[in-house]
């Protein structure tokens, strides 16, 4: 079995700092580590799927580093819109995958347990729309057809519309180039995102697409074409990934709080049930 736990969007401030006035994603991020830790299956892996940072600014990097180097398995790393390439590859090039990525984007190819992972960077400087570019393009492709072993793809923007509108104006810009290039290839299990911090479960390509919610706010759930982009606090949360030549990739979502429980399933003394042998 192999087990990846997938978190997104921590938006982290420089310490003492919160994000939008209201959210202490330093906080909520330490909390999701924690959970993590505590898992009676301890994963192989934790992917990050982008926007580590608010503000892409240095000490935001160091916070970073501070939080994650209490994982103790490996971490890997991609820059969402609040990131940037240049400052993720400074601020933290000795992290696998980094520290092997050359070019002017951060793509590289992994593999964790019976999974084969590859890492794109749809980082586009000073925008907030994702865009991959003919390399990265190109590069998928190729490792598909090289290597057969069951894939995950891990990209920050997704590439399908939400029906959020003003969360899709700000997607995946060559998402039908990327569909392209990895539908012929059955072995792609699951392609994983963040970017838009809500749970979302879509098809793309002919393969499953798992969108993480944020380990802080939440986006409000609005289809509204006329409504203004607005965050929550509605529960926090993240993805494990169990892998089995049997089950293929089952994706299921942790909750970073803990909740009432856990209870045994009893009975109350007497109660009979439909279909009970003495009902």
């Amino acid at each position: 079995m192999t087990l990846i736990a997938h978190i997104t969007d921590l938006h982290l401030r420089p310490s003492g700092l919160t994000c939008y006035r209201v959210s202490d994603t330093n906080m909520l991020a330490e909390r999701a580590i924690q959970a993590i830790r505590s898992l009676d299956h301890r994963p192989d892996a934790v992917i990050v799927t982008g926007d580590l940072t608010d503000r892409d600014d240095p000490r935001e990097y160091a916070m970073a580093r501070h939080i994650l180097a209490k994982l103790p398995m490996p971490v890997y790393l991609i820059p969402g819109n609040h990131d940037t390439t240049a400052g993720m590859r400074s601020a933290l090039s000795d992290y696998p995958g980094i520290r092997d990525a050359s070019g002017d984007k951060l793509f590289y190819a992994a593999d964790i347990g019976e999974i084969r992972l590859l890492a794109l960077d749809s980082n586009v400087p000073g925008k907030p729309h994702g865009q991959l570019g003919h390399q990265q393009i190109e590069w998928i492709s190729s490792q598909l057809e090289e290597c057969d072993r069951p894939t995950m793809i891990a990209v920050h923007h997704p590439p399908i519309l939400t029906g959020i509108p003003h969360m899709d104006e700000i997607g995946l810009a060559d998402a039908d180039a990327l569909g392209e290039a990895i539908a012929p290839y059955a072995h792609v299990e699951r392609i994983i995102c963040g970017h838009v911090h809500r749970p979302i479960v879509a098809s793309f390509a002919g393969k499953i697409m798992t969108l993480a919610p944020s380990v802080s706010h939440q986006v409000v759930l609005d289809f509204n074409h006329t409504a203004n982009g607005m965050f929550n606090f509605e529960p926090a949360a993240y993805f494990l990934h169990r892998y089995t030549a049997t089950s293929g990739m089952v994706t299921h979502t942790a909750y970073v709080e803990s909740a009432p429980g856990p209870y045994p399933f009893w009975a109350d003394e007497g109660v009979t049930w439909p279909g009970d042998d003495n009902a």
